[in-house]
């Protein structure tokens, strides 16, 4: 009759151990995901922002004024773009997509990395835009 008693609270402190220590894990990763997500959507944000003022200085020192800037990408990058006064990154997120955008006072052309990796985006100024490309 102890044994059995020994058993039934074990597995009494064994399911209650359970209970409290399965909505914690839950938690932890949740948070560490929604950390993750903050984290590659401020990398993001502080390249555009680069971007655009590095293309709005050398714009307006002129031609043949270039920069470069090292940049690493992170690794929830969906997509990178140029369009016109924009720069745009789209990111996946727990929650989906989410649009990063930063707006210059200048008109950009070229490309950006949509990879993971550390890159080199050099901003060089033309007549009448800036000309973003990347290696």
């Amino acid at each position: 009759m102890k044994k059995s008693q020994v058993g039934t609270e074990y597995l009494m402190v064994m399911g209650f151990v359970s209970l409290i220590l399965v909505p914690l894990v839950i938690v932890y990763f949740t948070s560490v995901q929604d950390t993750s997500d903050e984290i590659g959507s401020r990398q993001a944000i502080n390249i555009a922002r680069k971007i655009v003022d590095s293309s709005e200085s050398v714009y307006f020192l002129g031609e043949p004024s270039q920069t470069t800037l090292k940049v690493s990408v992170p690794q929830n990058v969906q997509s990178a773009s140029v369009n016109g006064r924009e720069v745009v990154f789209i990111m996946k997120t727990k929650s989906g997509p989410s649009d990063l955008v930063q707006i210059s006072s200048v008109n950009m052309t070229g490309s950006l990395p949509n990879e993971p990796g550390q890159y080199l985006i050099t901003i060089k100024a033309e007549s009448d835009k800036v000309s973003i490309s990347y290696s």
